[in-house]
């Protein structure tokens, strides 16, 4: 019997600019994982910085294709990733 699903689940990859760089992550719900990682319950990575907003965001259908996407931008330089985000706007 398939797994039948009433809605479909977006994944979304995002960054978060801080004092300490882009932070880029995966989520179901941006919001939520902003305000975890404001809280601390969030990345190692925002113990060295707290975050300061979400500056892009990237819907996918499916995990795996957010996943793959994060680990592209996460390869990308600096320069790059600010100019995804320009790009965005």
């Amino acid at each position: 019997m398939k797994n039948e699903r009433s809605t479909i689940q977006n994944w979304f990859v995002y960054l978060i600019d801080s004092d300490a760089g882009l932070y880029c992550g995966i989520t179901t719900d941006v919001k939520r994982r902003f305000s975890e990682h404001q809280s601390g319950k969030g990345a190692k990575f925002f113990r060295r910085a707290a975050p300061k907003q979400v500056v892009y965001i990237e819907r996918h259908t499916n995990r795996t294709n957010a996943s793959r996407r994060e680990n592209q931008i996460k390869r990308l330089t600096r320069k790059e990733k600010l100019q995804l985000i320009a790009d965005s706007k």
